[in-house]
């Protein structure tokens, strides 16, 4: 079947009510648009175990705390769909911000002590936004599984404990981030750097990593395997550091001893564009 690009709930529901009722899985890859090689590994994922595959295309001003962050955002949508189109998608949801949010909104969804560290202390309000936006999405299209990234490993994490808290019936299913051969984790702000910001962007990975080396090599002091992995970015100039935490993969607090596996978690700021990324650290059996 051809790619159907949806703009308006009611037909989304309509369209979707069909599959649902002929015992259809559906699965929804929710996004910001501005696609790359790790959204389409979300699509890829979906697309293998779900009858019916769903991409949203909404880039959602409830989690922007700059307006200039959200006008600068990339939006390609005639581009989006080609990718999706490519990709085996069977609907393309792209509403406008009238049609999620056609008045303000005096119902929103709050975020507890998951978001009291990283982005969640240097972005306030940006966790309320994701999680609302996500329920709305959730509730539009009531899939059976839903596609996030692990680079969003704090997203992740709140979308997880919303589904469970609330208990909203869908699956979510985890998918490992893409990375460009220096190890760059892909990202639709990438396309924002300069070439001389994108050659020192895999300095992240590069701290991150090291983190994780630590770790499997015993270390249990987190705060040492910290500033050790901050001092790798605070070597590259035109880095600016605004954060990197070890903390507990599930709560996303920050941890002084690793005895179990943890995430390496941070964010810099290169030029006018910022970066996140994690990776998971396993200590010695």
């Amino acid at each position: 079947m051809p790619l159907e690009v949806v703009d308006a709930i009611p037909r989304l529901r309509d369209r979707l009510k069909i599959d649902r009722d002929a015992a259809q899985t559906i699965g929804l890859v929710p996004t910001m648009g501005a696609l790359h090689e790790g959204h389409l590994s979300l699509v890829a994922r979906a697309r293998a175990e779900c009858t019916t595959v769903v991409v949203s295309l909404f880039v959602n001003p409830l989690q922007f705390d700059r307006s200039d962050d959200l006008a600068a955002y990339p939006r390609s949508l005639d581009a989006d769909v080609r990718l999706c189109a490519s990709a085996g998608v069977d609907l393309v949801f792209a509403p406008t911000v009238s049609e999620m949010y056609p008045t303000p909104l005096d119902c929103t969804v709050d975020v507890g002590r998951i978001a009291d560290h990283l982005c969640g202390r240097t972005r306030p309000g940006h966790f309320r936004g994701v999680a609302t936006v996500v329920m709305k999405l959730f509730q539009i299209a009531q899939p059976d599984r839903a596609y996030f990234g692990e680079k969003d490993a704090q997203q992740l994490a709140v979308i997880r404990r919303l589904v469970a808290d609330l208990n909203v019936p869908v699956t979510i299913v985890p998918v490992a981030t893409v990375r460009e051969p220096d190890g760059l984790a892909l990202s639709s702000r990438n396309r924002r750097l300069s070439p001389d910001d994108r050659r020192v962007a895999p300095v992240l990975y590069e701290a991150l990593r090291d983190a994780r080396q630590r770790i499997a090599a015993g270390d249990s002091d987190a705060a040492r395997v910290r500033q050790m992995a901050a001092d790798i970015i605070g070597q590259r100039q035109g880095v600016t550091l605004e954060y990197l935490e070890i903390v507990d993969p599930d709560e996303m607090q920050p941890v002084q001893v690793v005895n179990r596996p943890v995430v390496a978690a941070g964010a810099v700021w290169i030029g006018s564009t910022r970066l996140i990324d994690n990776v998971v650290c396993v200590p010695p059996a």
